[in-house]
């Protein structure tokens, strides 16, 4: 998946409010972006740290650049939570995700049960997939965690049904529950795999240009 260009380097002043940063550019201008994350993005808003920004062309938008990367442990990390459905969709196509070939169709955000979304519905001759994604941005000595905040959304029921961890950054090696953060989840997601749901964890290639899946990633729930 190409990222917008060019990007626009700055330095991160404040992220706060969920969804607003206050970033200075190179030349000294103070602007606030949009951060398309709702989660604490722990490990991922040091003040000082240097981020990317896209910009829009939308006269309409309120706020025209939004935060795309920041630089931690001399890498670039994805933190727009816009982007993991569009590699997961891509990664299944392209043949790099394995584990989710053999459907003919793939539809983004498909209506399910009562008032649920589910991200991605692959069909098929072998039934129906329900991919659940989530975006991994916290790393701790080499271990991806999720949530890095609580989270309600729950898991699926259905024919076949994947939870997919996409890890946008280099330096983990594995993807396990944030149980500290959120034991709950951690106790529902163990339940969940006990019961035949499928957790997919892959990592991704994170540049200034571009981003996409390269490998799968273990997923260790101890």
């Amino acid at each position: 998946m190409r990222l917008s260009q060019p990007l626009i380097k700055g330095k991160l002043i404040l992220r706060y409010k969920r969804f607003l940063a206050d970033v200075e550019l190179e030349d000294g201008t103070i602007v606030t972006a949009h951060t398309p994350n709702s989660g604490s993005m722990k490990g991922c808003r040091e003040p000082g740290s240097l981020v990317l920004l896209s910009q829009s062309a939308n006269p309409k938008r309120k706020l025209k650049y939004t935060w795309e990367l920041i630089r931690v442990n001399k890498q670039w990390v994805g933190i727009n939570t816009g982007h993991p459905n569009k590699l997961v969709r891509e990664g299944i196509e392209n043949g790099t995700v394995s584990e989710l070939q053999g459907y003919d169709t793939i539809r983004p955000e498909v209506k399910y049960g009562q008032n649920s979304r589910i991200d991605l519905l692959l069909e098929g001759i072998a039934g129906r997939c329900y991919v659940e994604v989530k975006n991994v941005t916290l790393v701790e000595d080499n271990v991806a965690y999720f949530p890095d905040a609580v989270t309600k959304r729950g898991q699926t029921a259905g024919d076949r049904a994947v939870i997919f961890f996409v890890v946008q950054r280099r330096d983990a090696k594995y993807v396990s529950p944030a149980d500290n953060i959120d034991p709950v989840y951690g106790k529902l997601l163990r339940e969940a795999v006990e019961n035949g749901v499928e957790a997919l964890a892959y990592q991704a290639v994170v540049s200034p240009k571009q981003i996409y899946l390269k490998a799968r990633l273990p997923v260790i729930l101890p």
